[in-house]
């Protein structure tokens, strides 16, 4: 028996009817943000309390039969009881696995909304007008998944699409379903500009950032540059006659965020904030990986042709996953929202490599 997860499982179990209590108790609808963060946290435990549950009753019918075996009658009974010991025991290793990838080993940021960057890379046009179906195809994910979705900030191209789009995603474990698209997406296509008929390479680089909360990353108001201006649309055209337009420069870090798609420049910076927030905690998640000595793949990598996470060949009709080797002919479906098929073969390939490092570690 792994004495870990029994101490875990019984913990979990424990906290869990504490959040049951606490639900139950009529006050806790005075303090509506109180009743959020428990409710949320009540409907985070719920799988790993199943599981802990179900972990020990496989323990203590193990026990019961190793009990019970002693005192049976026949050799029969005796192997049926052995037998039905055995099989507890399995099951409980196979939960303890289960549990340990859900609460020791799980990704901390999981629970939380999140923030993903799309910037055109190399291709000029035609990565803008790529970058823009990106942002749709998380967009429309996202309606599937009954997440909101909002965009944070833009640089729109002049042939349509984007040079940069922020988008942000609200929704119940928001980022376990979208931390997987992080890299560069190589699209391969002929341009609606190509008089020849050329198929051209084109990419867009992916960020995807955990949105920090305020009490996660505090900012110093004196480490902030904050500059105000006219906001503008493609082609230069004035969208804004007043100057609400952002632009936030982190100065220990020398990080720049830009803002200028509320109409008020409250809202702009509100909304700027959130992305240099996120920006700083992906940041410090990156030193504490390397003085952990995990150093963790740069997600967007340099951008180029030869670096790529997925490729969308269109000619071909088909999309390929370069990370599980997962090709599929439903580009159509994929850039339409229908992200499934990929976002469930990246889960199933980090819960392989987590519990494999789990029986490593044993």
């Amino acid at each position: 028996m792994d004495d870990q997860v029994f101490k875990l499982a019984r913990e979990t179990l424990s906290r869990y009817e504490s959040l049951n209590k606490e639900l139950s108790d009529p006050n806790i609808y005075s303090d509506q943000r109180h009743y959020a963060e428990v409710a949320k946290e009540h409907s985070r435990m719920k799988k790993p309390a199943e599981l802990s549950q179900s972990f020990l009753d496989a323990i203590k019918e193990s026990e019961d039969a190793k009990e019970l075996a002693p005192a049976a009658e026949s050799a029969e009974e005796r192997e049926f009881f052995a037998d039905e010991a055995r099989a507890s025991e399995e099951r409980a290793d196979a939960l303890a696995e289960e549990i340990r990838a859900e609460l020791i080993d799980r990704d901390p940021n999981d629970d939380k909304d999140v923030i993903v960057e799309i910037r055109a890379g190399t291709g000029g046009d035609e990565a803008a007008l790529f970058a823009g179906e990106l942002e749709e195809m998380y967009s429309r994910y996202a309606d599937r998944l009954g997440f909101k979705h909002n965009i944070l900030s833009s640089s729109p191209a002049e042939v349509g699409g984007y040079k940069e789009v922020v988008l942000e995603i609200e929704g119940d474990r928001a980022f376990s379903f979208y931390k997987h698209e992080g890299g560069t997406h190589r699209v391969q296509r002929v341009p609606k500009t190509e008089s020849q008929g050329r198929i051209h390479t084109s990419t867009a680089t992916v960020a995807v950032l955990p949105e920090a909360e305020e009490v996660e990353i505090d900012v110093a108001q004196n480490d902030l540059e904050i500059d105000v201006y006219r906001s503008s649309g493609p082609g230069g055209q004035s969208v804004n006659t007043t100057d609400s337009a952002v632009r936030i420069t982190h100065k220990p870090t020398g990080l720049v965020v830009t803002c200028q798609n509320e109409k008020s420049q409250l809202q702009n910076k509100e909304q700027a904030m959130r992305i240099l927030r996120s920006r700083l905690l992906e940041r410090e998640m990156q030193e504490r990986a390397q003085e952990e000595g995990a150093m963790r793949l740069a997600q967007v990598g340099s951008g180029d042709r030869s670096a790529k996470i997925r490729t969308y060949n269109f000619p071909q009709g088909r999309i390929t996953d370069h990370r599980v080797n997962l090709t599929s002919h439903n580009i159509e479906a994929t850039l339409g929202g229908d992200l499934e098929e990929f976002t469930n073969a990246l889960s199933a390939q980090e819960r392989a490599d987590k519990l494999a490092g789990a029986g490593s570690r044993k």
